[in-house]
């Protein structure tokens, strides 16, 4: 048994090592954002692509602000374990493989990440930094002057720190050196992640350095839209049992997610590319569809779940599968979303929402709602909001979504029904504690005060009764009565309206209403 995993040789007979020798293999990709998904999705995707098609690919990675995983990748020569937990036949289905796509990782060091950056060998940038990284303004889509480090960069773009500064400040050395620009991927859960990236690197550019640097920057740089998706909760200490158990190595690094992994990607590429299609990546004219599905089915209802599920105990996301009435909830929402979408090809939305009610409940996934609950105010505009006010324009249900901002809003009070306290991860925590400052025993109040916050709840919504009825609605059942009586008492009001019952669900409703 190795100490630590660091070489493809250390590991046992039965793991899957890379189709590759590391070491012949050039740096090509500088990814931002280091984090558990980013190994188990878009490092995937490119070991597969050095395995089929070779070329100098290979990912230098960036940590803006933890040192931690730059600390455990380069101790074994960026090498760790992909864990993939899948159930087949009721039985647990457990694969682990080595990944070698990555070199090394740069931690919080500024010069050191634009030297990296401005190396010609470097044609693809990909991102996974959360909204909140870019700091970017969601309503004007330019920099956001509210923030530190942006206002910093802006300042001093030479010596930025910031993902907006990072980028332009490399930007504008490799065109001062005659090197080709890269493309800009954003790999994070966003509507048109490439066009709100390009906004925020092209109005910095202008602010910090000038009209010329900005305008070649509009038209020299490609900013491809993208969907990604791949259910990776983060590394536990199990984890890392897991990765020993199957490898016969230490390995710190180590991730786990579950078998399916999607790619959905505009091919917008001026500088090349890997061939991420040798790992199943898709490459299209246009992202919008299929980002808007997922964002709406997959992101929605996990965010919902999250909130619901937490409050009422469920730890973790397969729990909330097996409690009777959250699950009815879950396949609710899915159906409320999948109503609001057009048509696309190849795509049967009704199989879509099984599939992801089988990946939500996949007992080897340990996948935390407490995780997953986080950031709520840069996850609810895309994923809540936008398809409630799509629903208000159809005619359609917005309960489902009326439902998962009250328990959004809950959340927000930081307390479970028994008193258990916990923190509120989010940008704007301090705000909304200051909002709901002596108005959490009312229903009503709570909603108000929320939906006041500034540049938050879109005017189409906060201007409605009908939402504002429905959201105070549930908000004020939950206060009153407790949580898990508010998922009861919903549960068996969506048993109530056969029309939003899909055929699958006919056993768990008869088993609710025999209870």
């Amino acid at each position: 048994m190795c100490a630590r995993l660091t070489s493809i040789d250390d590991a046992g007979s039965s793991v899957q090592r890379p189709g590759y020798e590391p070491e012949e293999h050039g740096i090509g990709i500088v990814h931002i954002g280091v984090g558990a998904f980013h190994r188990a999705h878009q490092a995937v995707f490119t070991d597969d692509a050095l395995a089929q098609h070779g070329g100098d690919w290979r990912i230098a990675g960036v940590s803006l602000r933890s040192k931690e995983i730059a600390t455990e990748l380069n101790a074994q020569n960026g090498l760790y374990t992909l864990i993939e937990k899948g159930h087949v036949n009721g039985k647990a289905d457990t694969t682990a493989r080595i990944i070698a796509a990555i070199d090394h990782v740069i931690a919080a060091e500024s010069e050191a990440t634009l030297s990296m950056l401005c190396d010609p060998g470097v044609r693809v940038v990909t991102l996974t930094v959360t909204e909140a990284g870019y700091g970017i303004d969601r309503e004007s889509r330019l920099p956001d002057k509210n923030n530190p480090t942006v206002m910093a960069d802006l300042f001093d773009p030479a010596n930025a720190v910031g993902v907006l500064g990072l980028l332009v400040e490399s930007l504008y050395r490799r065109r001062e050196s005659g090197i080709e620009p890269y493309t800009i991927l954003s790999c994070d859960n966003l509507p048109a992640n490439g066009e709100f990236l390009r906004d925020g690197v092209v109005g910095f550019s202008r602010i910090a350095y000038n009209d010329e640097l900005a305008d070649w920057i509009k038209g020299a740089v490609a900013f491809p839209n993208s969907m990604v998706d791949r259910i990776t909760p983060a590394s536990t200490i199990e984890t890392y049992k897991d990765a020993k158990r199957l490898t016969g190595c230490e390995d710190k690094a180590a991730v786990e997610t579950e078998p399916f992994i999607q790619w959905i990607i505009e091919d917008t590429f001026h500088s090349g590319r890997p061939n991420w299609e040798a790992g199943g990546a898709l490459f299209v004219d246009d992202v919008t569809q299929y980002e808007r599905m997922k964002l709406t089915m997959l992101n929605g209802s996990h965010s919902m779940l999250a909130y619901s599920g937490y409050l009422t105990g469920n730890s973790f996301v397969r729990d909330v599968m097996q409690d009777t009435h959250l699950s009815l909830l879950v396949h609710r929402h899915l159906q409320a979303s999948a109503e609001l979408l057009q048509p696309l090809p190849g795509m049967d939305y009704s199989d879509y929402v099984n599939a992801l009610a089988d990946r939500f409940a996949n007992p080897s996934i340990a996948h935390q709602t407490f995780q997953i609950a986080s950031d709520g105010t840069e996850k609810l505009p895309q994923r809540i909001f936008q398809p409630a006010i799509e629903a208000l324009n159809a005619n359609s249900d917005i309960r489902p979504f009326a439902f998962a901002t009250a328990m959004w809003m809950r959340f927000c009070l930081q307390r479970q029904d028994d008193g258990t306290r916990y923190e509120l991860n989010d940008p704007r925590a301090d705000e909304i504690a200051l909002a709901l400052k002596n108005n959490d025993q009312d229903g009503l109040l709570l909603s108000k005060a929320i939906h006041r916050l500034p540049e938050f709840v879109p005017v189409e919504l906060s201007t409605n009764s009908l939402w504002e009825e429905s959201v105070a609605d549930v908000l004020g059942f939950a206060l009153s009565d407790g949580c898990a009586a508010a998922v009861t008492r919903e549960a068996e009001m969506y048993c109530r309206m056969p029309k939003h019952i899909a055929n699958d669900q006919t056993e768990p409703v008869t088993a609710l209403g025999g209870g």
